[in-house]
């Protein structure tokens, strides 16, 4: 029965490829929040709570970059325009 066994032995590596990709995954996304934390810092969002940011982040990311950009920037206040002097 060798068929078996190598199915056996495939199944086997498969199952230790899966992890070292699992562990491979986790390195990555600890990489990419590091890099992310250095993008954000000092933009004035840290000011925000860890929910706030997370679903500012998962909203924006369903809009997409373009699109979320376009919003925000729409939802600026208008700058403060300085009094007229009246000529009367």
């Amino acid at each position: 029965m060798p068929s078996q066994r190598s199915a056996i032995a495939a199944l086997k590596k498969l199952e230790a490829d899966r992890e070292a990709l699992e562990q491979r995954q986790r390195e990555l996304e600890e990489k990419a929040a590091i890099e992310l934390g250095q993008m954000l810092l000092g933009t004035g969002i840290e000011a925000f709570s860890k929910k706030g940011i997370r679903k500012a982040g998962e909203l924006l990311g369903k809009l997409g970059e373009d699109e979320g950009l376009r919003r925000l920037e729409g939802a600026r206040p208008a700058p403060a325009r300085e009094p007229q002097a009246s000529s009367c």
